[in-house]
């Protein structure tokens, strides 16, 4: 009986080992390939913004926090983080509220409604260069077909990418119009998982539909709209291509120069990989803070609900 035991302890600890080598065979894959492409990298910023290191000549010296100390005391640093905030504050607002609206529109028994939420969402699926190139054309001062429009409204012809008041709105209205049928989607979804009980119940109880979207369906809807302002506070703060694209020089006084374009002009333009590292970290710093103070505010809000 005791050997009988022992021996099934013996298999029973081989066959755990197998299962814990199986998976560390497994997972070894996925692991080399989070330190190759996340950890080294991030290794590889961080030492890297604390040298001089530069392009042109292929190699630096150790300088401590003076890139830092450049970067938060450079005017471009300071102008391509109050167009960002512009940036994210106007595409924030305007991104979420549209979507929303368009999603508790979408939400409603309408014919043809396949077809609409297809083409909310079209947008999002063309390739960011090729819709930014089209929307390049739209704006010509010349022959864009937005300028036709206003001439046929006998208004004046618009500068839009050319013009410095209104070459980042130019880019806002192409940037809201691209992702918008992302939220909808999002916010359609969760619209769709509340459950139609609690609208009925309120229903029966009198309230109005406006008070059934105020009370029942806005308040379930809190953690899709904190994801998508989440999403959309880091994707502001990263954008680069259309505005690379339709604005390759930052545009007239570099009224479209934005963080990610700062750090790509200091690093591959000017050559000065040093002084881009340190600032892409205080991107990073900046995106974790504000992704912070949004959840703890979301946290509080809900508490106090």
């Amino acid at each position: 009986m005791v050997f009988a035991t022992t021996r099934a302890k013996a298999k029973n600890n081989l066959q755990q080992r197998e299962q814990k080598l199986a998976a560390a065979v497994m997972i070894a894959p996925l692991m080399a390939t989070l330190v190759c492409l996340f950890l080294l990298p991030v290794v590889i910023v961080i030492g890297m913004s604390l040298t001089n290191w530069s392009m042109t000549s292929g190699s630096g010296s150790y300088v401590g926090l003076r890139n830092f100390k450049f970067v938060v005391s450079d005017e471009r640093f300071w102008k391509a983080l109050g167009n960002t905030a512009f940036y994210t504050a106007i595409k924030l607002f305007a991104d979420t509220g549209l979507a929303l609206f368009l999603a508790i529109l979408l939400d409603k028994k309408v014919r043809g409604l396949k077809f609409l939420r297809i083409a909310h969402f079209a947008p999002v699926v063309v390739p960011i260069t090729a819709s930014s190139l089209i929307w390049l054309w739209f704006y010509d001062p010349g022959i864009g077909p937005f300028n036709q429009i206003l001439r046929m409204l006998g208004m004046p012809a618009a500068q839009w990418l050319y013009g410095e008041n209104t070459a980042l709105l130019s880019v806002l209205a192409f940037s809201v119009w691209k992702g918008l049928g992302y939220n909808v989607i999002l916010f359609l979804a969760g619209l769709q998982g509340i459950p139609e009980s609690y609208q009925e119940a309120a229903r029966i109880d009198g309230a109005t539909e406006a008070q059934v979207l105020f009370k029942i369906k806005l308040p379930l809807l809190a953690p899709v709209t904190t994801f998508v302002i989440m999403m959309g506070i880091i994707n502001c703060f990263k954008v680069f291509t259309e505005v690379d694209v339709m604005t390759p020089n930052h545009g007239p006084l570099e009224s479209t120069l934005l963080l990610v374009s700062y750090i790509y002009d200091l690093s591959f333009v000017r050559g000065k990989m040093g002084r881009g590292a340190a600032a892409a970290l205080v991107l990073f710093a900046i995106i974790f803070v504000l992704t912070l103070a949004q959840r703890a505010f979301t946290k509080k809000s809900v508490d106090y609900d």
